[in-house]
């Protein structure tokens, strides 16, 4: 008897772990081999910070951060259901995975939102997400531990301040002019 509630025990934690539910991570992976999508990866030190003196903040926000992940969805004349449907399971996406909403603007065609998972202090991940059916749209997903909302400004600053490494970003641009 007790073999049958040891087996029965192992099964539920077996079918537990098995979590289907959708999540960036997946979806990233899933759509960096699909026709349309273009993703990269882009290390902190996209950011010049050599020539700055950085601050006690400046460089706790600069920790923080682990790595930048970019999934694009170029438009085109003969892919417009695809990117409807797209830009509905990047949505979707979102909400399954529970991520906070922060913020959420209508631009000419298109929008953006930015999401953050984690709670207060200890954010692991902030993602915005831009759209905009003539162009495409475009995933951000900023990596880290312990992240705050005013770390990110901070590196935003930074970004201001220093510059960016145009080498690392270069695909990216490449993407961006190939329509």
């Amino acid at each position: 008897m007790k073999r049958y509630f040891y087996i029965s025990v192992l099964m539920m934690l077996v079918l537990a772990s098995c979590d289907q539910k959708p999540t960036l991570q997946k979806y990233f992976v899933k759509k960096s081999e699909e026709k349309n999508f273009s993703t990269i990866d882009i290390g902190k030190s996209f950011i010049k910070t050599d020539k700055l003196k950085l601050s006690e903040d400046e460089q706790k926000a600069l920790e923080s951060v682990d790595k930048l992940n970019v999934l694009i969805f170029k438009s085109t004349d003969n892919n417009a259901k695809t990117y409807d449907a797209e830009k509905a399971n990047i949505k979707n996406v979102l909400k399954e995975d529970h991520y906070d909403e922060l913020m959420k603007m209508s631009l000419g065609g298109g929008g953006i939102s930015v999401n953050t998972k984690g709670e207060g202090e200890h954010i692991e991940e902030f993602v915005v997400f831009l759209h905009n059916k003539d162009t495409g749209m475009g995933v951000l997903r900023v990596l880290g531990d312990d992240m705050t909302p005013n770390n990110v400004m901070t590196i935003v600053g930074l970004i201001q301040k220093g510059g960016m490494d145009s080498a690392q970003l270069k695909p990216l641009m490449d993407i961006m002019k190939n329509k």
